[in-house]
């Protein structure tokens, strides 16, 4: 049997980067199509999936471009033919008050967290449907079922993507298409860069990209359709 076709976009650094390590340890010659706008990262993560023994390839993108996410699909159609798994971990952390954002504060949150997923996702889970089978993870957070100060923004678009990823659940499930969300709390990655926060209280990146790799692995009769991931000891 083919190896699994494993699309990961936000692949260049942080979680993204460490899923495709894990699905790379894991399963012997994967396929791994890693997406992301930052060529050089890019670079760095397939090489080491590479010496993992995945088959790598990479597609610079801005998967909130829909252009730019119709020619990367095609690229990624000719080399790899499908797509198995779809990891929509792209995204983008910014705070935002509500009575100081701006509307170009919002939109650029939208297109970066609820816009990229519905593109993505939209465009391979048609050959997904055809072929009766697949699993889409989308990557939500905490910030998509709980409120906090600062958070209008980044909320906003977490929420969203807990709104679409349930539409996908329910039009999806009976066509085959296991369709998961997560939500993590924080998790060390450069989001964080500048925060103050202690990074020593925060899950490793490699803990919530195992979580991926075990949900993929159940059988394709059973579907964790939403998975909550905190930091031990903390509420955040």
């Amino acid at each position: 049997m083919p190896k699994p076709v494993v699309l990961v976009t936000g692949a260049s650094q942080g979680i993204g980067a460490s899923i495709a390590k894990v699905f790379a340890k894991e399963i012997q010659g994967v396929r791994l199509a890693l997406v992301a706008r930052n060529e050089r990262n890019l670079t760095k993560t397939a090489k080491a999936c590479a010496k993992l023994g995945a088959v790598v390839e990479c597609f610079v993108c801005d998967v909130s471009d829909e252009a730019a996410v119709a020619t990367m699909a095609a690229a990624v159609t000719a080399r790899f033919k499908q797509v198995d798994v779809l990891i929509n971990n792209a995204g983008k952390f910014e705070p935002t008050d509500f009575l100081t954002m701006k509307v170009d504060d919002l939109d650029r949150l939208m297109n970066a967290n609820l816009r990229s997923l519905f593109l993505v996702s939209q465009v391979f889970a048609q050959g997904m449907v055809k072929r009766g089978s697949g699993h889409i993870f989308n990557m939500s957070s905490i910030a998509g079922q709980q409120a906090y100060p600062g958070g209008a923004g980044y909320c906003s678009a977490k929420f969203a993507v807990t709104g679409l990823s349930k539409v996908m659940r329910e039009e999806l499930k009976t066509k085959g298409v296991r369709v998961t969300t997560v939500y993590p709390g924080a998790t060390v990655s450069p989001s964080w860069d500048g925060s103050g926060m202690d990074t020593g209280l925060m899950m490793p990146t490699k803990d919530v990209a195992q979580a991926f790799y075990d949900i993929y692995r159940l059988s394709k009769n059973t579907v964790v359709e939403d998975i909550v991931l905190r930091p031990q000891g903390g509420d955040f």
